[in-house]
């Protein structure tokens, strides 16, 4: 027996390769390969979408916009254009959940800092408060790297506007005042054609780390 498994050592070997090649090559088109929804209004909770869009099914992308940053500076999507893109709301006096998605944000923002395709868009929902000076003390407080990240505020209705048609991230603040708006947890996670590609809750650290993944599955398309 030794001497025929000698005799034909190199045979066996060989098929052991092929068998080895052939099943990893099955394993391989059996397994789905990775790829990332494209949202419309109509596939997110009503609640965070305006009442205009939420029955839109298809080709939805990110309006254009203009706002200024934490340096005075007016930011637009030409700032963003062929980017990538995480995009969230908050406020600076928050004390529940946004001290967490700031820090968690950050930690986008180290993940990302080596790859010039991908920045990061926050964006305050009380403009009135929020001013270039109290954004620019948040910005240094939490670590914000200007090129990489920027904190908008300007005009509330147009902020209402992106959050609940573009972004479709808030829902309904106080009826009784215009414009009013609930932030939530989301990151919004936007590709190099304006189109939503992800949510993420930016209070977990398992969807920050996906959050990361994705942005470097897109990175790579």
């Amino acid at each position: 027996m030794k001497s025929l498994l000698y005799k034909y050592r190199k045979f066996f070997l060989v098929l052991f390769v092929f068998s080895a090649v052939t099943i990893s090559l099955f394993y391989s088109a059996l397994k789905p390969s990775k790829t990332l929804p494209i949202y419309n209004p109509a596939d997110v909770n009503p609640e965070l979408v305006d009442s205009t869009m939420q029955y839109k099914s298809k080709y939805h992308t990110i309006a254009d916009f203009a706002f200024v940053n934490q340096n005075g500076d007016t930011i637009t999507q030409k700032d963003y254009e062929g980017k990538i893109y995480v995009a969230d709301f908050f406020f600076t006096t928050c004390g529940s959940i946004c001290p967490k998605m700031t820090a968690n944000l950050a930690d986008v923002q180290k993940a990302i800092l080596n790859n010039p395709k991908v920045k990061l868009l926050s964006h305050t929902v009380f403009p009135e408060t929020d001013s270039v000076p109290v954004l620019k003390a948040y910005a240094i407080k939490n670590g914000v790297i200007d090129s990489k990240w920027n904190l908008v505020t300007g005009d509330k209705k147009e902020i209402y506007t992106m959050a609940r048609k573009s972004y479709l991230a808030v829902k309904l603040g106080r009826p009784d005042q215009l414009y009013d708006m609930v932030h939530t947890e989301n990151f919004i996670l936007v590709d190099q054609k304006r189109r939503v590609r992800g949510f993420y809750d930016g209070t977990k650290k398992e969807d920050i780390q996906k959050l990361i993944e994705d942005i470097t599955f897109l990175s790579a398309e």
